[in-house]
């Protein structure tokens, strides 16, 4: 009996360290369009955490669109020449000029439905695979059977010469909540959806135009600063 006591205290005496840790990252809220969207910043990414929150401070995402919407996938956002562009106009192209390392915290965190990821240019230019520093991407996607995330696996083998690995914990979530494992260990993670996944599912569904953007303009008004980490 002594020793079940001890073994409760030990847990209970860990668990504010757990609860802290989720407490102190840091929080944003978009204000668009079709409705707010609260992310939460992993502190395991500080160097895109830290960028993202810059970037917010100077109202860098004020006006800006969530300009490509692929249904079953993601939403995306970031480009500065989306503030004030014509309807139909192609977007995705706009950057800053400047990029940041990859931070990839598999398993810790993947592509799972409502995380945070930041856009980069393709390998064939960019082999490091270092992340843009502005655009983001909001991940939807499917949930999918063993038998695809095995087709998912083999691709990842050739994409990342072996070295990512979709553990039985990550596969369990794929299976029951749905995400793009075939982008994991090649596009980092930084935060998560906390409140407005339905505003996210709103603005995946939405009509788009063959360059993906939507024919209703879907605008980011405002975004703040809700914790600081």
């Amino acid at each position: 009996m002594k020793q079940f006591r001890i073994l409760v205290i030990s847990i209970l005496t860990l668990l504010p360290i757990a609860v802290g840790a989720q407490e102190h990252r840091a929080e944003v809220l978009l204000e668009t369009t079709q409705g707010d969207i609260r992310i939460a910043l992993y502190n395991e990414t500080p160097k895109h955490r830290d960028n993202f929150l810059s970037l917010v401070r100077t109202h860098f995402y004020d006006s800006l669109l969530f300009h490509r919407v692929i249904d079953e996938f993601m939403i995306q956002a970031g480009d500065p020449t989306s503030k004030h562009a014509e309807a139909g106009k192609r977007l995705g192209r706009g950057e800053l000029d400047y990029t940041i390392e990859p931070e990839f915290c598999l398993p810790l965190h993947f592509h799972r439905r409502g995380v945070v990821a930041a856009a980069r240019e393709p390998d064939r230019i960019n082999p490091e695979r270092r992340s843009g520093a502005c655009q983001f991407y909001i991940v939807w996607g499917r949930p999918l059977i063993d038998s695809q995330l095995n087709r998912v696996q083999e691709r990842l083998d050739t994409l990342t010469h072996g070295t990512v690995q979709l553990t039985p914990e990550m596969r369990q979530v794929y299976k029951t909540v749905g995400g793009t494992p075939h982008l994991d260990g090649q596009y980092t993670v930084f935060g998560e959806v906390v409140e407005g996944l339905d505003v996210v599912d709103t603005i995946q569904r939405m009509e788009v135009d063959k360059y993906y953007r939507p024919y209703t303009d879907v605008r980011i008004l405002r975004a703040v600063i809700l914790k600081e980490p």
